[in-house]
């Protein structure tokens, strides 16, 4: 009879973790109650064994959604970063950028400044996915994608909701800013992004141009300065002022190239 009673469960049980959403003790039950009935554990083991196994997948699957909602680059991690390249960061203090709430938590600001190909999105984007590590929101955005979307927003009457959407995030990257064309437009509903998250919510944004070229980004020179000053109020800035890796990377190609003709 005990025996009927233990198959009748043993039947039932994965229809009731499938009911209760528990994957990974679906899976694995069977093969640790082997082991258990092998190694005598205790009942208390058993279970803290099973459910070790479905919070570690539970938090592999949630980081797996934040990581693709977030939009972040692939690959670019703080190791991937060459320092070496960019002499005027400090490691740690980005480091302690990467591994601190507090910042996010005030809505303090993220500027990287540099010119094109030192580096300046790749160490943004891996602050983010060290963030989303953290268990924080970040949604990694082209600047001009971003305002085109906003503007279809608008147009639709729906700006509000789709800011508010953007709420839900606790870093939301600009990349690119200064390629955003000097149109009234767009200029606007990427001032109201910048007014809406003042300090509340997180900004990362980069930019080739530094703040005295930005009015070929806004209209006038009023929202120029409101714009900075929104952005600069509660942030970090990080100079990242040297010689771009790609151009770097291609001197050494080109050299290698004429001598091969001089041969």
């Amino acid at each position: 009879m005990n025996g009927m009673n233990l198959t009748a469960d043993a039947a039932r049980l994965p229809l009731m973790l499938t009911e209760l959403r528990l994957p990974a003790i679906k899976r694995l039950w069977q093969r640790f109650a082997e082991q258990s009935n092998r190694e005598g554990w205790t009942a208390e083991r058993y279970l803290a064994t099973l459910l070790e196994q479905e919070m570690h997948e539970r938090e592999a699957r949630r980081l797996a959604r934040a990581r693709a909602a977030s939009r972040l680059p692939a690959g670019k991690t703080l190791d991937a970063f060459d320092f070496t390249a960019v002499p005027m960061l400090s490691k740690a203090h980005i480091r302690a950028l990467a591994e601190s709430d507090e910042w996010i938590e005030q809505g303090e600001n993220l500027l990287a400044f540099g010119p094109p190909g030192v580096g300046k999105t790749h160490l943004v984007a891996a602050i983010g996915h060290a963030l989303i590590d953290r268990g924080r929101r970040v949604l990694f955005a082209r600047t001009g994608d971003l305002v085109q979307r906003l503007q279809a927003a608008r147009r639709e009457l729906k700006l509000p909701a789709e800011l508010a959407r953007l709420e839900r995030f606790d870093l939301v990257i600009l990349d690119d800013l200064s390629y955003v064309r000097r149109d009234q437009a767009e200029s606007s509903v990427l001032f109201e992004l910048i007014a809406e998250r003042y300090e509340r919510k997180s900004l990362a944004v980069t930019a080739n141009a530094p703040f005295s070229a930005w009015e070929e980004v806004f209209p006038d020179k009023a929202m120029t300065v409101a714009a900075v000053d929104r952005l600069v109020h509660h942030a970090t800035i990080l100079e990242m002022n040297v010689e771009s890796w790609r151009r770097r990377a291609a001197v050494p190609a080109r050299r290698h190239s004429s001598e091969e003709e001089s041969q």
